[in-house]
């Protein structure tokens, strides 16, 4: 029952995040001088910015920013560390140690680093969170590989293999059900929900350094014409600092980051063992 609870908790925060990803417009609204810095009472459902915009603008559009590429992130990883754990089981030596010099060559670049090279590279016109969702996960894969054939491993590889087959199970359930999600699934579930969550903050990361420019760097994540969620927590702690009510800003924004942690979090302990 707790697993269902918190698997019904991830499935309500990624439904809330494709919703609001669905809704967002394409181009912020024009600036309302009258309904400037008001409140969640005033103008609801979350109040409005320093321009009169809407805050709910803000978390739809870095819904939109963050969803698809963010989703993309924890396949790429929960692939990887599944073809790495299967790898390990089937007794394939040449797909091993191809993986494993993989890990080694990919494990050993700098994450960070290599992202923003990737970032400053993209032309302006493609500039979106994929290619750099992409990338951060294909440098975390290596971690999550490691960890699935280490575990694969202390199963007892190819000899746990072999004792199920000789009970007479055939190898498609040997394969994806008691290796994959019998004993992997923990390790894969909470590796990929990792990287979703790095990439979100990423997105954050970058986008509030793009705000902290005054305007004069374009983001590496969207659009002049979109706002992330870094825009909510930048808006917050400048505006407030000038002195205007703002604080429901910095609210939103910290809890659609609060959310995000609570559902990747909820995406792990429901696929833990039992």
């Amino acid at each position: 029952m707790k697993r269902a609870v918190w698997a019904g908790l991830a499935g309500l925060m990624l439904f809330t995040l494709l919703l609001l990803a669905a809704t967002a417009p394409d181009r912020l609204p024009g600036m309302d001088a009258g309904a400037r810095a008001l409140g969640p009472g005033d103008f609801p459902p979350f109040g409005t910015d320093r321009d009169g915009r809407s805050l709910l603008v803000y978390a739809q559009q870095g819904a939109a920013i963050v969803a698809l590429p963010t989703l993309l992130s924890g396949v790429i990883v929960a692939f990887l560390a599944t073809i790495a754990g299967l790898a390990r089981c089937a007794a394939i030596g040449w797909l091993d140690s191809g993986l494993q010099a993989f890990q080694e060559l990919v494990g050993a670049l700098p994450r960070l680093v290599v992202v923003l090279v990737v970032a400053m590279l993209l032309p302006y016109d493609w500039r979106t969170l994929m290619p750099i969702a992409f990338t951060w996960a294909i440098l975390a894969a290596p971690a999550a590989m490691d960890e699935a054939a280490a575990t694969a491993g202390r199963l007892g590889g190819a000899r746990f293999v072999e004792a199920l087959r000789a009970h007479g199970f055939t190898a498609g359930r040997i394969y994806l059900y008691h290796v994959t999600l019998l004993n992997l699934r923990p390790v894969i579930a909470r590796q990929a929900a990792e990287v979703m969550m790095q990439v979100i903050f990423l997105e954050i990361a970058l986008s509030y350094l793009a705000d902290a420019s005054g305007g004069d760097a374009a983001s590496f994540t969207h659009s002049a014409d979109t706002k992330s969620w870094a825009s909510l927590l930048y808006e917050g702690y400048t505006w407030l600092a000038a002195g205007l009510p703002l604080a429901h800003a910095m609210a939103l924004g910290l809890g659609l980051v609060g959310c995000t942690v609570l559902g990747t979090q909820a995406f792990r302990l429901a696929a833990r063992a039992r």
